[in-house]
């Protein structure tokens, strides 16, 4: 009888200690996300879309979509967002990944970004991994879709990423590392570009060019995953180089 009443004693306490651990999540979440609306209204009042939109526009080396090869955004989308065409902004079956890997990892680990995600860090926030962050981002992200059309998004998208070299278009990346024009590059090139602004620093083909391959593996085997291209066309492009 003791025992029974002492097992019921501590499963009421670990109920207790749940529902105070539910509490402080629920606080805790309700506490970044008031902060990274605060971060995404102070960006938006500061340069409205329009503005920022006006401001890419007018680099030097803006890269139009139809300037770059088609097998380029192909490998763009299958690596970063397979799914860009068919949400508004967010992927939720992606964050929802992130989060699950972030818990289990007990720390915020980049992942699970959309291209509008990205391109609202790229052109509104620092590249900072905080939650707060991540939260204005969502918010710019739906902001984003609700001005711009997808393939306004996407253009913009890749004049905001950063190729590494001091390169922060496709225009400038491919004429500094392939000395091409956009339209020029091949299929091999086009894809190896397509991987770089996932760690540019890493993977630059004038600093590690095998890491820059590995990568541009990785590239292609997204592209086959997701059917933008056979396995053996993959084998055919890879192997033009060797």
């Amino acid at each position: 009888m003791k025992k029974k009443k002492k097992e019921k004693k501590v499963l009421k306490f670990f109920k207790h200690i749940i529902v105070i651990v539910i509490i402080g999540i629920i606080a805790f979440s309700a506490y970044e996300i008031n902060k990274g609306y605060y971060m995404y209204k102070q960006a938006i009042e500061q340069t409205s879309i329009k503005e920022k939109v006006k401001e890419i526009k007018q680099k030097e080396n803006y890269t139009k979509l139809d300037e770059v090869p088609k097998i380029y955004i192909n490998a763009i989308l299958a690596v970063e967002d397979h799914r860009y065409y068919e949400h508004k902004g967010i992927d939720v079956i992606s964050i929802t990944r992130a989060i699950l890997r972030d818990i289990k990892e007990l720390k915020l680990i980049e992942g699970g970004s959309t291209i509008t995600q990205q391109l609202a860090k790229n052109a509104y926030f620092t590249q900072e991994k905080k939650l707060e962050r991540k939260i204005a981002e969502i918010f710019m992200a739906n902001e984003l879709e609700e001005n711009l059309s997808k393939d306004e998004i996407l253009e913009l998208y890749l004049n905001t990423s950063y190729f590494g070299n001091g390169y922060y278009s496709v225009k400038e990346a491919s004429r500094g590392y392939f000395n091409k024009e956009p339209i020029e590059m091949d299929e091999y090139e086009s894809i190896m570009l397509a991987g770089i602004p996932n760690a540019p620093s890493v993977y630059a083909p004038t600093k590690n060019p095998e890491l820059a391959k590995q990568r541009q593996k990785q590239v292609a085997r997204a592209m086959v995953k997701y059917g933008y291209l056979t396995q053996e066309e993959v084998d055919k492009i890879l192997k033009s180089r060797d």
